[in-house]
C-alpha cells in the first residue's frame, strides 16, 4: 500500500527535490523519502548533485550545506507584485546572513 511519495526533477546532472506528502505519520518517513532515496537515487544514476529544496536546518545533519535556490513567478497585479519584491529584497540580505551562519556547522571543511 503507498502511503507517501516524493516529487523530484532531474537534470543532466542534478535531483531537485521539491514536495513530498503522506497520509500516515511514520517516524522519519520524510528523510527516508526525501534525502535518502534521493542520494541513494542521484549515484546510481550518476548524477553529480541532489538539491534538496529550500529551507530547514535540520539538512546540515543529512550532509546537505545551504544552498541558494530561487523561482520564477509572475504576479498579475502590479500593486501586490511590488510588494512581493520588496519583501524579498529585505529577504535576501536575511538569507545570506543566515547561509554564512550555518556553514560554520558543516561536517565538510574546506
Amino acid at each position: 500500500k503507498v502511503v507517501a511519495g516524493a516529487l523530484n526533477f532531474i537534470s543532466k546532472n542534478t535531483l531537485y527535490g521539491r514536495n513530498w506528502g503522506s497520509i500516515v505519520n511514520i517516524p522519519f518517513l520524510h528523510f527516508e523519502l526525501c534525502y535518502y532515496q534521493a542520494i541513494e537515487f542521484a549515484i546510481k544514476n550518476e548524477l553529480h548533485k541532489v538539491e534538496a529544496g529550500a529551507q530547514g536546518e535540520h539538512k546540515l545533519q543529512r550532509g546537505y550545506a545551504p544552498t541558494k535556490t530561487w523561482s520564477a513567478h509572475w504576479i498579475k497585479d502590479q500593486e501586490f507584485s511590488k510588494a512581493i519584491q520588496n519583501f524579498l529584497d529585505n529577504e535576501s540580505q536575511l538569507i545570506d546572513n543566515q547561509k554564512e551562519k550555518l556553514e560554520d556547522y558543516l561536517p565538510f571543511k574546506n
